[in-house]
């Protein structure tokens, strides 16, 4: 009896020990199951779902870069870029956060997943298009020639030939002044560039369109012109990590009702003192 009591009861533990040993795979497996089922619920929700929920954009941009993205002497940051990009959310219904960025490492932040959208007059070519994707553009430039305002001999680039054009020597908008002909006068920017014009020390100079107008812009200097503008446009607009196509159509949908409405070029215009966000 002993004997049999024994092993009825050595039995009864070896039931007792399986029923706990599957109990204990059923919760770990459900553990996984649930973890598994959560982490893609996550990778499945789009960077638009994420922002809209949470109900903020997180933005890549230098703060240093006046008039497109600089701090005002309130110290509050703002500029071309600053303001398009808060009227994009503000229309989407969701706030703007900005991640002050240098620009040697913008890309490398969006990369990283920093921020959601770099604004920040980026360039749209074609190596960057091969890594990101872009909004519709909301800037257009270009190179131009700046002359005194009672000049009128010089309209084309065609007539920069022989004349002295005030450059930075190691501007690629020195390089189209003396592909037409032009000698190069040295100087350290477009301030001094224009100064030399107005002296008569130079005949023009070439630079980029925007920095003109926002030097006439902020100067309120009526003594100088715009007397050529070159055919080829850049465009720049909002950078984003590839595979986010639902935001970028969310931010397109908003600048091209802001293009309709008149929101962009009436911010264009504070900024510039004309519409620079269309050819």
């Amino acid at each position: 009896m002993k004997k049999i009591s024994a092993w009825l009861i050595f039995i009864g533990l070896i039931a007792v020990l399986a029923a706990c040993g599957s109990n204990s795979e059923g919760d770990s497996g459900g553990d996984e199951n649930n973890g598994s089922s959560d982490s893609g619920s996550e990778s499945s929700a789009s960077l638009y779902d994420q922002i809209m929920e949470e109900g903020v954009i997180t933005v890549g941009t230098e703060g240093t870069y006046a008039p497109f993205t600089f701090h005002n002497d309130e110290g509050d940051l703002t500029g071309y870029d600053v303001e398009v990009i808060r009227e994009v959310a503000d229309r989407m219904g969701i706030d703007v956060e900005f991640e002050e960025t240098q620009w040697d490492s913008m890309f490398a932040g969006l990369n990283a997943e920093r921020f959601d959208v770099i604004a920040n007059q980026v360039g749209i070519n074609e190596d960057r298009k091969q890594n990101y994707d872009f909004s519709n553009p909301y800037t257009y430039s270009s190179a131009v020639v700046v002359v005194p305002k009672d000049n009128n001999n010089i309209t084309s680039f065609e007539d920069l030939e022989g004349k002295q054009s005030a450059q930075s020597l190691t501007s690629n908008y020195g390089e189209i002044a003396e592909e037409n002909g032009a000698e190069l006068v040295s100087v350290e920017g477009l301030a001094q560039s224009i100064e030399l014009i107005k002296q008569g020390r130079a005949d023009v100079t070439v630079n980029d369109k925007l920095a003109v107008l926002d030097y006439i812009n902020q100067q309120g200097d009526e003594s100088i012109k715009i007397a050529a503008e070159q055919e080829d446009v850049s465009e720049s607009a909002f950078a984003f990590n590839k595979g986010n196509e639902e935001l970028v159509e969310a931010v397109n949908e908003q600048l091209e009702a802001m293009r309709e409405d008149g929101t962009l070029a009436e911010i264009s215009k504070e900024w510039f003192g004309e519409d620079v966000s269309s050819q």
